[in-house]
C-alpha cells in the first residue's frame, strides 16, 4: 500500500521537528555540565584554600588534613551514636 505524500511529508517534518530537538537538548546538556564543573572546580579550590590556610597542621597537606578531619569526623559521630543508645538504653530501664 503506497503512502500518500501527505504522510510523508508528515513524516520528514516529525523526523526533522525530533532531529532539533535532540540537538537543542544535548546543546543545553552540555552547557549545564561546563556550568557545574566550574562551580565545583571553583568550589574546591576555595574549600582546598580555606582547609590550607586554617585547618592543616605543621608540615601537613591538604590532602592530609581532609583525612584527618574525616576520621575525627567520623569518631565524633561513632561517640555521639554511643551516648545516645546510652541514653535510650537508659531510660528504658
Amino acid at each position: 500500500m503506497a503512502k500518500s505524500k501527505l504522510v510523508e511529508a508528515n513524516e520528514k517534518i516529525a523526523e526533522s521537528v525530533a532531529g532539533g530537538y535532540k540537538k537543542i537538548e544535548e546543546g543545553v546538556v552540555s552547557g549545564c555540565k561546563k556550568i557545574e564543573e566550574g562551580a565545583v572546580g571553583g568550589f574546591n579550590k576555595i574549600a582546598d584554600k580555606f582547609v590550607d590556610n586554617f585547618l592543616t597542621k605543621d608540615g601537613e597537606s591538604v590532602e592530609e588534613a581532609r583525612e584527618r578531619l574525616a576520621a575525627e569526623q567520623k569518631e565524633r559521630e561513632e561517640q555521639s551514636a554511643r551516648v545516645k543508645a546510652e541514653r535510650k538504653a537508659g531510660m528504658k530501664s
